[in-house]
């Protein structure tokens, strides 16, 4: 056999591997150009009810109503913004919702902590039992408990304060905190602990310095939930929140609204877009953490 013949036979089988290289690499990046379109347009479709509510809260009150929407609020209006921020009603309303949400994330998380901690780290009896249980609660619808929630309340004088709306929420929020940090802890091997405790520190040392850095992402991701639940809460405020001076934020809201007067939409809209600032703000101080927090909580427990 000749050299000439040689090289061909050695040039094809070299060929063939780039053309099929570049033919995979050419349909890959198709399918990530779909993929990516696909994305866009799940984004638009979520971001596009924000858009409208902020459009709304910057339009005039006569333009709403016209049967062409508007898809641009010119002129720009912010007489909505002005009355809301002179109404005493909103601050109160405001203080009362902030009150709230810091009492309920503060003992939520802590409490939660604890009892994630105990059923992960320790072996006791009735151990399963109290995870059993913190599935069932989750299990029971919010209004069935509505009556005996008042009546409680009401019995103990605790109708239309913080600490009587609060002791309600954190009751909700506490079993989900304690099977989230749980899936958090089962994922760091005790391990860890043990060997910090071979090298001079006491349990409790070797959690602190150890375990808890480790877990940051879980105990946003459990602040981040029970501050959305407090502050967005509607159902169990308008039971046990009976008087105007108390009402919370999402109750307020009702105020825009009267069987005498017509609905002031731009209204509900102003308020709806100042009551989501204070949560914006926190996912951008906070989102680096609570994706990890996320995507560690989904693979782990």
């Amino acid at each position: 056999m000749s050299a000439q013949s040689l090289t061909k036979t050695t040039d094809i089988p070299a060929v063939a591997p780039v053309r099929s290289r570049r033919t995979l690499g050419n349909r890959a990046d198709g399918q990530r150009r779909i993929w990516n379109g696909v994305a866009a347009i799940a984004a638009l479709v979520l971001v596009f009810p924000i858009y409208w509510m902020v459009n709304t809260a910057l339009s005039e009150n006569e333009n709403l109503f016209s049967r062409t929407p508007r898809f641009f609020p010119f002129p720009l209006s912010l007489d909505s913004f002005a009355g809301i921020l002179i109404d005493d009603g909103f601050w109160s309303a405001l203080g009362m919702s902030a009150g709230v949400t810091a009492v309920v994330v503060v003992i939520a998380v802590f409490f939660g902590f604890l009892a994630a901690v105990a059923v992960s780290r320790f072996r006791f009896r009735g151990g399963g039992l109290i995870i059993l249980l913190v599935l069932i609660v989750q299990m029971i619808p919010s209004e069935a408990l509505f009556i005996s929630q008042f009546r409680m309340l009401d019995d103990w004088h605790l109708l239309n304060s913080v600490g009587g709306l609060s002791i309600l929420y954190i009751g909700t929020i506490v079993p989900f905190t304690v099977w989230l940090l749980r899936g958090f802890i089962h994922g760091i091997p005790p391990e860890l602990e043990e060997a910090a405790m071979v090298d001079g520190c006491s349990r409790f040392g070797a959690f602190m310095r150890v375990t808890l850095p480790l877990l940051g992402p879980g105990i946003v991701t459990a602040s981040v939930f029970s501050f959305l639940q407090a502050w967005n809460e509607y159902t169990l405020a308008l039971v046990v929140m009976t008087k105007p001076s108390k009402a919370t934020l999402p109750l307020w809201l009702q105020t825009f609204s009267s069987d005498l007067s017509a609905t002031d939409w731009a209204g509900i809209m102003a308020g709806a877009t100042l009551i989501s600032v204070p949560v914006v703000i926190l996912f951008l101080i906070v989102q680096g953490r609570l994706g990890a927090g996320m995507m560690a909580g989904a693979v782990k427990g």
